[in-house]
């Protein structure tokens, strides 16, 4: 089969495209034949070395895909060959197979394309998690959410908005904020002049936000700190501006502010049972229609160094994929 290989760190272009040997499911575990899989800002880490969690070379990224189940190994209840399903293998997902244990695996609504399902975990996943469990949002409050035009940034949005909240949503850039618009914040910033801080005030009576969702960092990070309202919570959900920020006693201490770090996988771990009733209110949300995954740009598995340069160059909108086993 097909697989996009890292040997060695880098940009995209050290990957390679090559023929590696099928997976075989074992026990508990599901071959799914991949038709689209998501690339996500983790990923572009990834492949650099700059991950907190890296596999042994060689290794195949991705993380989440939409497809069919071609195998199942003993042990696994629920599934059948041939059933159309989202997947979180973790790793090796930008292939035209990928290996899967049973809890990685979701049954997919009839109406939901692979599209959609392999957009759909990671992003929702986070940033409910963020924003029910993390940031306890109460209906009322202010949220403002900075990359907003991105995968996880869209998902604290629409689920911001259903959660109650006066949502305010921040990109860095005018056509940014217009993608942004069909989920119908109840404002909008745009910070790509460097100012965020005074444009949250001014849009909240000088008192800021209640929630912020940062997952960007950086001087965004330094500018939250001072523009968040008393008993705010202000997210740590990542580092795509590429430098991770250091906190100021002082500031928590003046307002009375938390910062609170999100970490899907940790939650997942030491909260299952927690994490699978998210997942089932969201996949719900999903088939009462209050939820749009968008996936914008959408490429062909040879096409995967100019898909990677979406994140490198910082013009994500919505999200992205690369197509296998195209219909």
């Amino acid at each position: 089969m097909k697989a996009i290989v890292c040997k060695s760190y880098g940009p995209p272009e050290n990957l390679v495209l090559e023929e590696i040997e099928a997976p075989v499911a074992g026990p508990g575990e599901a071959v799914v034949e991949v038709h689209a899989a998501s690339l996500n800002f983790p990923d572009t880490l990834q492949i650099q070395g700059k991950y907190q969690f890296q596999p042994p070379m060689p290794f195949t990224p991705g993380s989440e895909v939409g497809g069919i189940i071609k195998s199942l190994g003993s042990g696994i209840e629920g599934f059948a060959v041939g059933d159309r399903v989202m997947a979180t293998p973790g790793i090796g997902g930008l292939a035209e197979q990928v290996l899967c244990k049973a809890p990685a695996l979701r049954k997919i609504p009839d109406n939901m394309d692979f599209k959609t399902a392999a957009a759909f975990a990671m992003i929702y996943t986070t940033s409910y998690h963020a924003l029910k469990q993390r940031a306890q949002l109460k209906a009322g409050e202010t949220l403002l959410v900075l990359g907003a035009s991105g995968g996880v940034g869209l998902a604290a949005v629409e689920l911001g908005k259903l959660m109650g909240a006066r949502v305010i949503a921040a990109a860095s850039s005018e056509e940014k904020l217009e993608f942004i618009k069909q989920f119908n914040p109840d404002a909008t910033i745009n910070y790509g002049d460097g100012e965020l801080k005074e444009k949250v005030k001014a849009l909240t009576d000088d008192r800021g936000a209640d929630v912020i969702y940062d997952p960007v960092g950086g001087d965004l990070f330094d500018q939250s700190c001072r523009c968040i309202n008393w008993n705010g919570r202000l997210l740590v959900v990542g580092f795509a501006s590429g430098r991770i920020p250091e906190y100021k006693a002082n500031l928590a201490l003046l307002k009375g502010a938390s910062m609170v770090g999100v970490f899907l996988g940790r939650f997942r771990k030491e909260e299952p049972e927690a994490y699978e009733a998210n997942f089932r209110e969201l996949l719900a949300m999903y088939e009462q229609d209050k939820l749009h995954p968008v996936v914008t740009q959408s490429f062909a598995a040879e096409d995967y160094v100019e898909a990677f340069k979406v994140f490198s160059e910082r013009r994500v909108m919505g999200k992205v994929s690369l197509q296998f086993n195209a219909d």
